[in-house]
C-alpha cells in the first residue's frame, strides 16, 4: 500500500532527475499562473489520522460531507513523523531535519525537560533562522494570524499549558516571529478567531489549530470526555463535529458572500499508522522528510467548482505553494518548489461565472 501511494510522485522525480529538472519549470509556471487570486485563505489543521478515518467514516460526517460536496484532495501526504515537523514544512518549506516533538527553543544536549530528545544523534536546534510564509506575507503587505485553541495568552511562549501545546504552531519555531514585536497581535487564541469572524476582520492567511482534544490528536491519563486518545471514534466525532462547526461558522460570513474568492482548507498533521508513505518534496533517504502518510485534505472554496475529486499527489508543500500563488508570492519557499510539487489547481479554481 505505501508503494502504490508514493509511485506517482517518485515517477514524477525520476523524470525531473532524468530530464533536467528545468524542463519542468515552464510546465510548473504555467500551473502557477492558473491559480487565481485569493483574499482570504483558512487553514485548519487536525491532528494524527489516516484518509480513511475521517473521509467516508460514519464518525466524521461532517467532514465526509464536506469532502463530497466541495474538494477533496484524495492523495495528500504528510512530510514525516511525528507532529511538529510537518507544521514547520507547511509554512517554512522544509523540516530543518526536525525529527521530533521537542520545543521550539531546544539545541542539541540541552537539559530543559521540554527538550527530552536533544541527545539524539543528529539532533538539530529547533529554532529556525530562515524566511516563512509569515515573512512572505509581511513583505507583500499582506496581514496573517494563527488562531491556537487554549493558547494561555496572545503571543505566549510556553511550550505546553493544559490541551494546548506550541508543538501545533510551526511559526513559532521561526526566530523571526518569537521577536516579533508584533506577536501577541499575530498568535492568538480562539477567543480573537471568534471576534475576528463577528467583526468581518480575518486576516488575509489564517491559520486555526484547535486545542489537542478538538482535533483528533486526543489526550491519555484523566482526558476530558471524547478526548482520549484510546477511543478513536468518539475522538474523531468530537473533532469532526468541532471543526464542522467552525467551517460552517466561517461559511456564514459576508466575506463568504462577496466577490473574492476565499478557500477554508481542512487538513492533517501526519496519518496515525506511522506511515512512510510520502510524494512531492519528499526524500526517502532524508530521515527527517522521508514521508508521514496518507492524510485527508479538504479545500472548501465560496466561487470554485463542487463536487471535486482530485487524485493528483499532493503533501504539505504544495498546499504552501499553493497559497504562495493564490496571495502572488512568487518566490517558493524550499522544497515547495522541488520537483515533483504543483500547485492544487483543481481545487483552487474558480469556477466559471454563471
Amino acid at each position: 500500500m505505501r508503494s502504490f501511494y508514493a509511485f506517482p510522485a517518485l515517477v514524477l522525480c525520476m523524470i525531473a532527475s532524468a530530464s533536467g529538472a528545468l524542463r519542468l519549470q515552464p510546465q510548473r509556471a504555467s500551473l502557477d499562473a492558473q491559480i487565481p487570486r485569493y483574499t482570504h485563505i483558512i487553514v485548519i489543521v487536525a491532528e494524527n489520522k489516516d484518509y480513511d478515518q475521517v473521509v467516508g467514516s460514519p464518525a466524521a460526517p461532517s467532514l465526509t460531507e464536506l469532502a463530497r460536496d466541495y474538494g477533496n484532495a484524495t492523495h495528500f501526504y504528510a512530510e514525516t513523523h511525528p507532529s511538529e515537523p510537518n507544521y514547520v514544512a507547511t509554512v517554512g518549506g522544509y523540516t530543518y531535519g526536525i525529527r521530533d516533538d521537542d520545543a521550539y527553543f531546544c539545541t542539541p544536549r540541552d537539559s530543559n525537560r521540554s527538550c527530552p530528545h536533544s541527545r539524539t544523534p543528529g539532533y538539530v536546534g529547533h529554532t529556525i533562522d530562515a524566511p516563512n510564509l509569515a515573512s512572505q506575507l509581511e513583505a507583500a503587505h499582506l496581514s496573517w494570524r494563527e488562531y491556537l485553541e487554549s493558547i494561555p495568552s496572545a503571543g505566549s511562549l510556553v511550550p505546553a499549558a493544559g490541551m494546548y501545546a506550541s508543538k501545533h504552531s510551526g511559526f513559532m519555531n521561526f526566530r523571526s516571529v518569537q521577536r516579533d514585536p508584533q506577536r501577541a497581535r499575530h498568535i492568538v487564541g480562539f477567543q480573537d478567531f471568534f471576534a475576528d469572524i463577528e467583526a468581518g476582520a480575518l486576516p488575509n492567511l489564517a491559520f486555526v489549530v484547535p486545542n489537542v482534544c478538538d482535533e483528533m490528536h486526543g489526550a491519555g491519563g484523566a482526558a476530558p470526555p471524547g478526548c482520549n486518545w484510546n477511543d478513536v471514534g468518539t475522538l474523531v466525532r468530537r473533532g469532526d463535529d468541532h471543526i464542522g462547526a467552525i467551517v460552517h461558522r466561517l461559511m456564514d460570513m459576508p466575506v463568504w458572500r462577496a466577490r473574492g474568492n476565499v478557500a477554508i482548507v481542512v487538513t492533517f498533521d501526519e496519518d496515525d499508522a506511522g506511515s512512510a508513505a510520502g510524494c512531492c518534496g519528499n526524500d526517502p533517504s532524508d530521515p527527517a522528510n522521508r514521508g508521514g502518510g496518507r492524510i485527508p485534505t479538504i479545500v472548501i472554496t465560496n466561487h470554485g467548482p463542487r463536487h471535486v475529486t482530485d487524485a493528483t499527489p499532493y503533501s504539505h508543500y504544495s498546499l504552501l505553494r499553493t497559497i504562495e500563488d493564490a496571495f502572488g508570492i512568487k518566490r517558493h519557499l524550499r522544497r515547495a518548489r522541488a520537483p515533483g510539487v504543483v500547485p492544487m489547481v483543481p481545487l483552487f479554481r474558480v469556477a466559471p461565472a454563471s
